[in-house]
């Protein structure tokens, strides 16, 4: 019941912020310079019989107030106009390109889950050894290392001269994605696994030289037990929480990467709205992206209560 409270008032938190990030990315058409009509109607004729519809398709007569919440109204109901540059609804454009942005970014979260944590935890066990200085250094670099740096070069060695993976597009069925998009999920996820890695290193360290540690090992528990049961399980409070943050790094690298591999996302087609001023896909991505950011927040939220039993109960209180 008490769990049931706090996630009704963390989601009431949700909507309070997407209301208020809903009135900046509306205010994004009076931004721009130009008249809302003329920018609406993108390179299209601007003669008085489309001005006039643009206008009355946008209710760009009423007041500011009446026309955000007509906008948010068709918000609510995924319908944020159609797209200037291509005609279409920007539900639709965004549609179509949704599955290669969430493919990605599920691929390299997996990536980071399976690289990060191993490499953190041996880092942790080995400390000041040459394989802790080994990972820290690779980390370092690969903290360091733009994520467009990233992406051309594995683009010139892995695509170009071995020729090993594709070098643009998405793919088609999950077997050619998987080929298409394994260069854009490691490259995207190559930043997050070094941090992920650090912050994994930290906690063990701090997990390693704790009481119930020294005890297990002084019963002969297996490696295994020690490693799972011990060390993992208590080094994974920290890197819990830090997952909402990872999948909201994605969502800023997904627009480099996507650029850099062609690929159809939503980061690209957020990049190049934004290009052409194309205001209704601009709101549109907007909204979606700050929709998952909260989400992922909300998650992260969620994953630190249910791993900690001393947070649950002092939150839960």
């Amino acid at each position: 019941m008490k769990f049931a409270l706090w996630l009704a008032r963390r989601l009431l938190a949700v909507i309070v912020q997407l209301v208020a990030i809903s009135v900046a990315i509306f205010g994004a058409l009076y931004l721009t310079p130009g008249r809302p009509e003329q920018i609406l109607l993108g390179t299209n004729p601007a003669t008085p019989e489309a001005l006039a519809a643009i206008r009355a398709r946008y209710h760009l007569d009423d007041s500011v107030v009446d026309q955000y919440l007509h906008w948010l109204k068709g918000a609510l109901q995924l319908d944020f106009g159609r797209s200037i540059q291509t005609g279409q609804t920007v539900t639709e454009v965004l549609g179509g390109r949704l599955p290669t942005s969430l493919f990605l970014a599920g691929f390299a979260l997996v990536i980071v889950l399976a690289v990060a944590i191993p490499l953190g935890l041996l880092a942790g066990v080995k400390a000041n050894s040459g394989v802790d200085r080994a990972i820290t250094t690779i980390s370092t670099v690969g903290v360091s290392a733009p994520a467009f740096a990233l992406g051309i070069a594995a683009l010139y060695v892995f695509g170009v001269v071995l020729g090993w993976f594709p070098v643009y597009g998405a793919g088609d069925g999950f077997v050619d994605q998987l080929w298409h998009l394994t260069l854009p999920a490691f490259t995207l996820a190559m930043m997050v696994t070094a941090l992920v890695a650090r912050q994994t290193r930290a906690a063990a360290l701090t997990v390693n030289d704790q009481d119930f540690m020294t005890f297990a090992r002084a019963r002969g528990l297996p490696q295994r037990m020690l490693w799972g049961r011990y060390l993992l399980r208590n080094s994974s409070l920290p890197v819990a929480t830090a997952i909402g943050l990872v999948l909201v790094s994605f969502l800023g690298g997904a627009v480099v990467v996507e650029q850099t591999f062609s690929l159809p996302g939503v980061g690209s087609v957020l990049l190049s709205s934004i290009a052409n001023k194309d205001v209704p896909m601009v709101q549109g991505a907007g909204m979606f992206v700050a929709l998952l950011t909260l989400l992922a927040n909300l998650f992260s939220d969620v994953s630190y209560l249910v791993l900690d039993p001393r947070h649950r109960k002092r939150v839960l209180a």
